[in-house]
């Protein structure tokens, strides 16, 4: 799969931006998500797509609406 997409891109760099502004680190969300630290650094920058699984519990850990994810304006 093309994760090279903007849509991907953009779905990445707003997870980052949301991360960022609760305050974790990648390495603290990746260790409650249960995954590397590795893994959400290539799903925020593109390289690697989620599983609807994983966006949905790092929707939950954020405490953001899955839509708010997906607003591609900026």
């Amino acid at each position: 799969m093309d994760y090279s997409d903007k849509r991907f891109i953009q779905l990445g760099k707003n997870i980052a931006k949301v991360r960022k502004a609760k305050k974790f680190s990648q390495n603290e969300l990746a260790d409650i998500l249960d995954i590397s630290r590795e893994h959400l650094a290539k799903v925020e920058t593109a390289k690697r797509g989620l599983s609807i699984h994983l966006f949905l519990r790092i929707c939950d850990v954020l405490e953001v609406p899955p839509k708010h994810f997906f607003d591609f304006k900026d």
